[in-house]
């Protein structure tokens, strides 16, 4: 009843959205994965260009295995790019590399929200793990006990934690790709018709991270109800 009840219809638009990142992201890599770079440039090549000239030859790049595993590691100062995107000579490679870098920059100016993001991953890290289980159990006490309020409030509360991770995800995920298209328009890495490529893949790997915060918004909806339902 708890996973099954009305109170999942809420769920429903998160879900169609996230349906829909989901394809736009898919559907604007493979487009523009078969696009080559006019200039023959990788993603890797791309990216050690623009660390370099800002400055952040300290950074190092790696290999990961996946697809769109792409990330940024602020602790160890490495990039590590997908064999797509850090091999690949494409459009699509091009961005996402220049997307990571973004995020390079903006570790090394003290970017705020990305460095709120980093200290509090450990917390949201144990809050997103504790959050579901601790209400899920206060919710079998019931409202009538005083035990089951308290651990129903406090999966709440933790979940509101994980849902302030998933919000200031936002701000730091369109700032590091605007960042990334300046960069590779400023120092001429990508021509004006390749530039609505890297637009456009950039654009749908945001929309993830929107549909991700929402999910975790009607989530804490839910929740809400659920506790007063009780």
């Amino acid at each position: 009843m708890f996973f099954w009840d009305w109170t999942f219809i809420l769920l429903i638009p998160g879900i169609i959205i996230a349906g829909i990142a989901q394809a736009q992201v898919s559907s604007a890599y493979k487009t523009y994965s078969r696009v080559a770079t006019k200039n023959g440039m990788s993603g890797a090549e791309a990216a050690r260009r623009l660390l370099d000239v800002n400055g952040l030859g300290n950074v190092h790049i790696e290999g990961i295995a996946g697809e769109l595993t792409d990330h940024y590691d602020p602790r160890g100062k490495v990039m590590r790019l997908s064999g797509g995107v850090g091999g690949g000579r494409s459009v699509a490679a091009v961005g996402i590399a220049a997307h990571e870098t973004g995020h390079a920059i903006q570790d090394k100016e003290g970017y705020w929200p990305l460095r709120f993001r980093n200290a509090i991953v450990p917390v949201c890290n144990i809050a997103s793990n504790m959050a579901w289980p601790l209400f899920f159990i206060g919710l079998l006490f019931g409202a009538s006990s005083v035990l089951g309020n308290w651990l129903m409030d406090l999966g709440i509360l933790l979940f509101c934690v994980s849902l302030v991770f998933y919000i200031i995800t936002l701000p730091v995920e369109f700032n590091a790709s605007r960042r990334a298209v300046a960069a590779l328009t400023q120092y001429q890495l990508i021509s004006p018709s390749e530039e609505v490529g890297v637009k456009r893949v950039l654009r749908a790997a945001a929309l993830t991270y929107v549909a991700s915060a929402l999910m975790a918004f009607l989530n804490l909806v839910r929740l809400l109800l659920l506790r007063n339902r009780n």
